[in-house]
């Protein structure tokens, strides 16, 4: 009930530390064709989400097409009767308000958006070679909180990286205690044969990279903490996954992206069901059915 479908392979953009050109090669688009025509089959499947995936899937179409780009793509598969659409990953870089006001429009495409920022260093980011700025990425958030009703924004966080210091980092951690992420996918970094970054020096021991991450991590549990106590006594419409493994519970996401955990029998999963939120943790929230 939940597909994962490619619709480009590689990445033009060449960030300092990402071994993706170099494997995957430069940009290459599926035809809008041959994706919507796997979509249809999808939906007469009984397809509950589709997610359209690419290296850097918002520069969809532009090795193919003049005037169609993911933003066309994604309202011409918003008539296609699949109940929840989504895609990733995006580069700020190519995020479009084409693409920003086709999200708010239709209900079926889910405000959650995977948009990696990497660093809140102006410094960093020009060694990264991510060819934006801390204040372009906020102004591209700022327009996103306020076009898309209920959006949740998650991002990619790189600590360490050759050149940063501890003021560097800070300004990391300064720009996500402002804008308040709904979850961070958070790497020390690692260097990758063949890239410009495993060639630049990097004195930062290990053990003080390390004390950083779980700072990070501290901030963003009191974030995401924040939230989900915020989401307690209203009702959210989940897909139901699976099962935990852990406890036997029934397991879900939200619109948002969030995991929902509640009682219930396995017939539910497959299916949306509205869940009342009856508490929070740090990262997952505790629902039960509402009948």
């Amino acid at each position: 009930f939940k597909g994962w479908l490619p619709i480009m392979y590689g990445c033009n953009n060449f960030c300092s530390y990402c071994i993706v050109p170099y494997t995957r090669g430069g940009e290459r688009s599926r035809t809008k064709e041959a994706i919507l025509e796997e979509i249809k089959g999808l939906s007469a499947a009984g397809y509950k989400e589709v997610t359209l995936l690419g290296q850097n899937v918002n520069a969809y179409g532009k090795d193919l097409y003049d005037n169609y780009g993911l933003g066309e793509l994604l309202e011409d598969v918003a008539k296609l009767n699949i109940p929840r659409i989504t895609f990733m990953t995006s580069h700020p870089w190519d995020f479009t308000d084409k693409m920003i006001d086709v999200i708010a429009s239709h209900e079926n495409i889910l405000p959650y958006i995977h948009l990696p920022l990497q660093s809140g260093s102006n410094k960093i980011l020009k060694l990264m070679g991510r060819r934006y700025t801390k204040e372009s990425y906020l102004e591209l958030f700022d327009k996103m909180k306020k076009k898309i009703p209920n959006v949740s924004i998650s991002t990619d966080i790189i600590v360490g990286f050759p050149g940063e210091t501890y003021e560097d980092f800070k300004e990391t951690l300064s720009l996500i205690r402002e804008v308040e992420f709904t979850s961070l996918f958070t790497f020390i970094f690692s260097p990758r044969v063949g890239t410009p970054a495993a060639k630049m020096d990097d004195p930062i021991s290990a053990e003080e990279k390390s004390k950083w991450f779980r700072e990070l991590l501290d901030v963003q549990e009191e974030i995401a903490a924040k939230r989900c106590s915020s989401m307690v006594g209203k009702t959210e419409k989940v897909l139901i996954e699976g099962e935990n493994d852990k406890n036997g519970e029934l397991c879900g996401r939200t619109s948002g992206n969030i995991i929902v955990e509640l009682e219930g029998s396995k017939d539910c999963i497959g299916t949306f069901r509205n869940v009342k939120i009856t508490k929070a943790r740090n990262w997952i929230l505790k629902g039960e059915l509402v009948k």
